[in-house]
C-alpha cells in the first residue's frame, strides 16, 4: 500500500492553529535539479546540469507541458537538451544519447557512494509521501520502488532504501528491510553535488583544435573531445584567475574550444581490413596499437590516405566553423587554430598551401560584374562544342557559368531536367577539365617553386610535401598553435633546412611552438630561422606569477658552483705562483714582485671573462629577431618541468608529450595572446612574459 492510500486526507486545522503547525512543521516544496547521465567504461555517472542550464530546462519544462518537443541549447552550446525524449544530443560531434532526468530524490549507490537520482515518477511519490509525513507528523512511512526495493522514511533526516533480500516466488515471499540499507536524500542541496556555476554566454574566440596519431590523446586514453573538454575547462578558471577585471567590466566572456576528429574518418576507409590481412598473429595487441596509432604518420606521407587526411581536416573545420555561425549568428570574433603532435603538422601544410587574397573590394566586383557576362557565353560554346545548344535555356535560367559548370554534379544536372545521353557527355567533359586544371595548378606551382629556389638560398617551405590538393579554409586563423609538434623534424627532412626570416603563412600572422622540455616527439622552430645564433626557447612563467621552485633552486645552485668554482681556481693560481717564485733571492726580491703583480694582474684578467660569457644569454630573450613568422614575436616557448619529473626524464617523457590538455601554463599562453589581439590583457603580467 502506498503512502497516499495511508493517509488519503488531511485532517483540517484553524488558521492559528495551521499558522502554529506550518511554523514548526511547515512543508516547502522540494526544489528540482537535472541531471544527466554519462556512461563510460560500462559504468553510469550522474551528472549536475549547471545552475544556469538547470533554471533555464526547468523554465522551459514548466512553459513547454503542453507543446511538442523542446530543445534547449546547454553546456555552452555544445549539446542540446529534448525535452519529451528527456535526451541530451551533442551539437558540433558525434556522440552517444545521454539520458537526462529532472531529479529531487536521491540515494546513495554502492560502488563508488556517489548519490544516484530515483525516477521522476518514483520521485513524485516519494515527495508526496513525504509531504504527507510532514503535514500530519505520521513518520516510519514504507515505499515500495518499481524495482520491488523498501524505502522507509523514519523522519525528515533520516530516510534509508533497503535492497530486498527475497524475490517474489510462488510462495509469495515478499521483499525485506534486511541488508545493507543505504541513504535517501531529499534534494540536491543535501547531496553535496559539485554543481558547475555555468560559462558566459558571450564567446569572443573560438579554437578548433586537430587531434594527433591515435584515436587515444592522453595517457588515460581519452578520445579528443574529452581532452578538449579539460582544456575548455582549465580555461575558464584561467579567465577568472587572470581576467578578473576584464569579467567584471564585461569587456570578455570565454573562448570556445571544439574538437576536429580526422582518425575516424581515415580508419573507415577500410584500410585497417587491409592491415589486418597482413598483421603478424604474434603480439597482437602491440601491433594493433601500432596499426591504430603510430602507423598514422606513415599513413599522412602517403599520397592517397594524405589527402583523405586533409580532405577530412579541412572539411570538418569549415562545417564546424558554418554550424557555429549558424548557432551564434551575432558571434564576431576571430578564429584560431591548434594541433597536437602530428595535427599540428596538418595544419602548418594547410596554412602553407593557403591562398592570399591580395585584391581588394572594388577589383573584386569588377572581377564579378565581367566573370559573370564572360561566363554565360563559355558555356554556350561548351554547349556547342558537345552538340548540346538546345540546353542553353535550362543552363541560362539556372544562371550557370563556366566555373559553376565544373562544380555540377549528376544530380544537378538530372534536376535541371538534362537526360541520361547529354548529361553523361557533360560529366566526362566536366571530370576531364577538372583533371587538365588540377594538372595545370601543380605545374606551376612547381614552377615557382623552383624558381624561387634558384633566387633565393631558402628553400621554399612547402619543398618536400606530400603531392595533393590542399584544401582551402572558410576563414583566416588569428594565430596557430602548436603542441609537441615535430614540424621541425619534418621540414628538416623533407629538406627544407632553413625558413626564409622574411616568411610567413599566408593567411595567418601568428605562430606559437609551445612545447614540454621532456617531451619526445616536439622539435624547435626558430634555429631554422636563425642558425647562426644559439639561444634559448622563451621559458614559459608560471600561471601562479613566478618561476618553480625546483628551478630555481637549481639555478642558484648553478650559480653557486661556477663562482665557488671561479673563486677556487682563482685563489689556487695565485698560490701556486707565490709558491713557485718563493726560493728566488731576496736582492730580485722587489723587481720579482713587482713582476709577479703584473704576471698575476695579467693572469687575472681573463678569470672574470668565464663569468661574464654568459651575460647576452641573460639579456631580454623576446627581443631576438626570430623573423616575421610569429610578426617578429618569439615562436619557441618551452614548459617549465614539475618537481617529480626533473628526477627521471626519461620516466616522464610520454607523459610529457600528453601534458598540454590539462597544463594551466599552456591555456595561459592560448588566453594571453588571443586576448591581445583585441587590445585586452592580464590583469597583472606575469614575470618572464613576452
Amino acid at each position: 500500500m502506498s503512502a497516499q492510500e495511508q493517509n488519503p486526507t488531511v485532517p483540517s486545522r484553524t488558521a492559528p492553529e495551521a499558522a502554529e503547525w506550518d511554523a514548526g512543521n511547515g512543508y516547502e516544496a522540494v526544489a528540482p535539479h537535472w541531471f544527466y547521465c554519462k556512461v563510460t567504461g560500462g559504468r553510469e555517472r550522474w551528472l549536475p546540469f549547471s545552475i544556469q542550464d538547470s533554471e533555464r530546462l526547468e523554465e522551459a519544462h514548466g512553459a513547454g507541458k503542453d507543446k511538442g518537443d523542446v530543445v534547449v541549447p546547454t553546456s555552452g552550446g555544445r549539446y542540446d537538451v529534448h525535452l519529451k525524449q528527456r535526451q541530451r544530443l551533442a551539437v558540433f560531434w558525434e556522440e552517444e544519447a545521454s539520458e537526462v532526468r529532472r531529479c529531487t530524490w536521491f540515494y546513495k549507490g554502492d560502488k563508488d557512494n556517489k548519490y544516484v537520482p530515483y525516477s521522476e515518477s518514483f520521485s513524485q511519490e516519494l515527495e508526496e509521501a513525504y509531504m504527507i509525513a510532514v503535514t500530519l507528523d505520521e513518520w516510519k512511512k514504507k515505499l515500495e520502488s518499481p524495482s520491488r526495493e523498501v524505502i522507509i522514511l523514519h523522519n525528515p533526516k533520516l530516510m534509508v532504501h533497503y535492497h530486498p533480500v527475497a524475490t517474489s516466488d510462488d510462495w509469495g515471499s515478499t521483499p525485506t528491510e534486511q541488508g545493507r540499507p543505504r541513504t535517501v536524500k531529499r534534494g540536491v542541496e543535501n547531496i553535496a553535488a559539485e554543481i558547475p556555476n555555468g560559462e558566459p554566454l558571450q564567446i569572443d574566440h573560438l579554437v578548433f583544435v586537430v587531434h594527433g596519431i591515435g584515436p587515444a590523446c592522453d595517457i588515460r586514453f581519452r578520445s579528443i573531445v574529452q581532452c578538449v573538454n579539460d582544456f575548455r575547462s582549465v580555461s575558464l578558471s584561467m579567465l577568472q584567475a587572470h581576467f578578473r577585471k576584464a569579467q567584471e567590466q564585461q569587456q570578455i566572456g570565454r573562448v570556445e574550444f571544439l574538437p576536429v576528429n580526422w582518425h575516424s574518418s581515415l580508419h573507415s576507409t577500410g584500410v585497417d581490413v587491409d592491415l589486418e590481412r597482413i598483421t603478424l598473429p604474434s603480439i597482437s595487441r602491440l601491433r594493433h596499437f601500432i596499426n591504430d596509432t603510430i602507423l598514422d604518420a606513415f599513413f599522412y606521407n602517403s599520397s592517397t590516405y594524405c589527402q583523405t587526411i586533409l580532405d577530412t581536416v579541412a572539411s570538418e573545420m569549415n562545417r564546424l566553423y558554418l554550424l557555429f555561425l549558424q548557432r551564434n549568428p551575432d558571434f564576431k570574433g576571430g578564429v584560431s587554430i591548434a594541433g597536437h603532435s602530428l595535427g599540428s603538422l596538418i595544419l602548418f601544410d594547410l596554412l602553407t598551401n593557403q591562398k592570399a587574397a591580395p585584391e581588394d573590394e572594388h577589383s573584386r566586383e569588377e572581377s564579378k560584374e565581367t566573370s559573370s557576362s564572360r561566363g554565360a557565353e563559355e558555356v554556350k560554346e561548351i554547349l556547342k562544342k558537345l552538340d548540346l545548344s538546345e540546353y542553353c535555356p535550362a543552363f541560362e535560367k539556372e544562371k550557370i557559368d563556366g566555373e559553376a559548370l565544373l562544380l555540377c554534379g549528376e544530380k544537378n544536372l538530372e534536376e535541371m531536367g538534362i537526360p541520361l545521353g547529354p548529361r553523361m557527355k557533360l560529366l566526362h567533359y566536366i571530370s576531364s577539365r577538372r583533371e587538365m586544371q588540377d594538372t595545370r595548378e601543380h605545374s606551376t606551382a612547381r614552377q615557382h617553386s623552383t624558381a624561387a629556389s634558384r633566387d633565393s638560398p631558402y628553400p621554399d617551405i612547402s619543398l618536400g610535401q606530400v603531392s595533393a590538393n590542399y584544401p582551402q579554409l572558410l576563414y583566416k586563423p588569428a594565430i596557430f598553435f602548436a603542441f609537441g609538434s615535430p614540424i621541425g623534424m619534418f621540414l628538416t627532412v623533407r629538406g627544407v633546412k632553413r625558413i626564409n626570416p622574411d616568411y610567413s603563412l599566408p593567411t595567418c600572422k601568428g605562430f606559437f611552438n609551445i612545447f614540454h622540455p621532456f617531451d619526445p616527439v616536439a622539435y624547435r622552430i626558430e634555429p631554422m630561422i636563425v642558425p647562426d645564433l644559439e639561444f634559448e626557447p622563451m621559458l614559459l612563467p608560471h600561471h601562479k606569477g613566478r618561476k618553480r621552485m625546483h628551478l630555481e633552486l637549481k639555478e642558484g645552485l648553478t650559480r653557486m658552483s661556477v663562482d665557488l668554482k671561479n673563486n677556487l681556481l682563482g685563489s689556487l693560481r695565485v698560490a701556486w705562483q707565490s709558491f713557485t717564485r718563493a726560493p728566488l733571492a731576496a736582492v730580485e726580491g722587489t723587481s720579482s714582485e713587482g713582476e709577479a703583480e703584473t704576471e698575476a694582474s695579467t693572469e687575472k684578467q681573463p678569470d672574470p671573462k668565464p663569468e661574464e660569457a654568459p651575460a647576452p644569454a641573460k639579456d631580454d630573450p623576446s627581443l631576438i629577431n626570430v623573423g616575421k613568422l610569429n610578426g617578429g614575436n618569439r615562436i619557441d616557448y618551452v614548459l617549465q618541468e614539475k618537481p617529480i619529473e626533473s628526477f627521471n626524464e626519461y620516466l616522464f617523457a610520454l607523459q610529457g608529450h600528453l601534458c598540454y590538455w590539462e597544463s594551466e601554463d599552456t591555456v595561459l599562453l592560448v588566453l594571453k595572446e588571443i586576448y591581445q589581439t583585441i587590445g585586452v590583457t592580464l590583469d597583472q603580467p606575469l614575470p618572464g612574459s613576452q
